[in-house]
């Protein structure tokens, strides 16, 4: 396991910061989701399986990895994304 400090994840302001940056509304989901289910998860009512976050992600333009990083990201400075970011890539790399 690994010896980082447990972060609580901001999907719902990750989820509405990009989909307003991509400029889409929330009907623009309509075929990887009900608007209704995308407002309760952007009010952080729910939270979304893997594969529901691959659909979001589909459409909004981004890898899913972006969506979910950036649910952890949100208050981080530069540096902290540079060194949470490394953390990741090695612990991906020593993964069998």
């Amino acid at each position: 396991m690994s010896n980082a400090p447990k972060s609580k994840n901001n999907f719902a302001n990750a989820l509405k910061s990009i989909r307003k940056s991509k400029d889409l509304s929330q009907e623009d989901f309509s075929l990887a989701s009900s608007r209704t289910y995308v407002s309760t998860l952007e009010r952080g009512l729910k939270s979304p399986t893997l594969s529901k976050v691959d659909d979001l992600a589909h459409v909004l333009g981004v890898h899913p990895l972006t969506l979910l990083a950036l649910s952890y990201l949100q208050n981080a400075d530069s540096g902290s994304v540079d060194k949470i970011l490394r953390l990741v890539t090695v612990e991906i790399s020593t993964l069998p």
